[in-house]
């Protein structure tokens, strides 16, 4: 994936609706996030790329695409929803950081997770309430703003995610639960400490434990992320 550009936002938050797009062939070259991204589909189909594997884009889905990944819209039929992009800045500042469920933004490939149809009409107030906000002229509250509405499409995410995964009854939810314990020593420990060791011990699990946990969650290495 040499030769791809990075893709920068110009505010901390960015919202594009998606209102019947219709994407024939690619508008343009895929590109790396400096941001993350949600893309809310309620209707339409199609395909992303994400690091070069396709994922499909279905109805009443909600794909999470963390920073550094590779991204492209690589066909859309009668795409209806919304797209909500964000900076670190937003994710982790604030007084509610802890609130935010940064461990879905970790990973190679995305996580697409499926919205309840009951839920869709709040989904798409929250992500207005997010585009009005991003339209005002900022003040002293519009990062707080931002955060929290964020962190909300977030906590849903979680929730409807988790959800999918206690249904369905997948063993690997004990790998879920160790990942989402070692992105918050991560981000609590990333400036001090840049070993992997230091994260196994600190959590009380042999290294070749975390390193599959985390290659099985995310698809990548304990060193890697």
């Amino acid at each position: 994936m040499t030769g791809i550009g990075l893709d920068r936002l110009d505010a901390a938050v960015e919202v594009v609706a998606l209102d019947g797009l219709d994407i024939g062939a690619r508008v343009r070259e895929p590109h790396r996030h400096d941001y993350h991204e949600l893309v809310w589909v309620r209707d339409g189909e199609g395909e992303h790329r994400l690091d070069g594997e396709p994922v499909p884009v279905r109805p009443l889905t909600l794909t999470v695409i963390g920073r550094g990944q590779v991204h492209v819209f690589a066909s859309g039929r009668g795409l209806r929803g919304g797209v909500v992009r964000f900076g670190d800045e937003v994710l982790y500042g604030g007084a509610e950081r802890r609130a935010a469920p940064g461990w879905l933004l970790a990973g190679r490939g995305g996580r697409t997770v499926t919205v309840p149809a009951g839920e869709a009409d709040a989904l798409d107030r929250v992500i207005g309430a997010l585009a009005a906000e991003a339209a005002l002229p900022p003040d002293a509250r519009a990062a707080e703003v931002s955060h929290h509405l964020i962190a909300v499409l977030l906590l849903w995410t979680e929730r409807w995610y988790d959800a999918s995964r206690s249904e369905a009854r997948e063993p690997g939810d004990a790998d879920v639960q160790l990942q989402r314990r070692f992105a918050r020593l991560l981000e609590r420990d990333f400036a001090r400490h840049h070993d992997a060791g230091h994260y196994a011990d600190a959590l009380a699990v042999p290294p070749a434990a975390l390193a599959r946990a985390l290659s099985e969650v995310t698809g990548r290495t304990t060193k890697e992320l």
